[in-house]
């Protein structure tokens, strides 16, 4: 076992469904949909820090399988502590190619809190 397959948590990605309200609008709802491994780590360098007092917020490094493709704005929930995360970055490009040793993804996150402090039953 590796020390990055260690450091992996379950998560799962959560799927925004809407329906109309009744009153001619329409009221959302998050259910859980693919679950996923991801090792979570929070980014406290300098930089980073520099980065948030300028109100850039991405602050956690997200590590997946190469197939696991996370997108821009992606919203996800760590299995562990139902922390909602939000993805920031694009997961298509910052991934290791087929040939390397290592089988991994990376994208950058932000804790989120969801539309109407809905909780989506994490």
């Amino acid at each position: 076992m590796s020390l990055l397959s260690e450091a992996m948590t379950s998560c799962h990605l959560l799927d925004r469904r809407t329906a109309p309200d009744g009153y001619g609008g329409y009221i959302s709802t998050w259910e859980q949909g693919a679950p996923f491994d991801a090792a979570i780590v929070y980014n406290s360098s300098l930089a980073a820090r520099v980065a948030e007092q300028q109100g850039v917020r991405d602050l956690y490094t997200v590590t997946t399988k190469r197939n696991v493709y996370l997108e821009y704005h992606d919203i996800f929930v760590r299995d562990s502590d139902g922390q909602i995360f939000r993805v920031t970055t694009d997961g298509k490009d910052n991934k290791t190619p087929r040939s390397a040793g290592l089988d991994m993804r990376n994208v950058s996150a932000e804790e989120y809190i969801l539309p109407d402090g809905q909780n989506a039953g994490a």
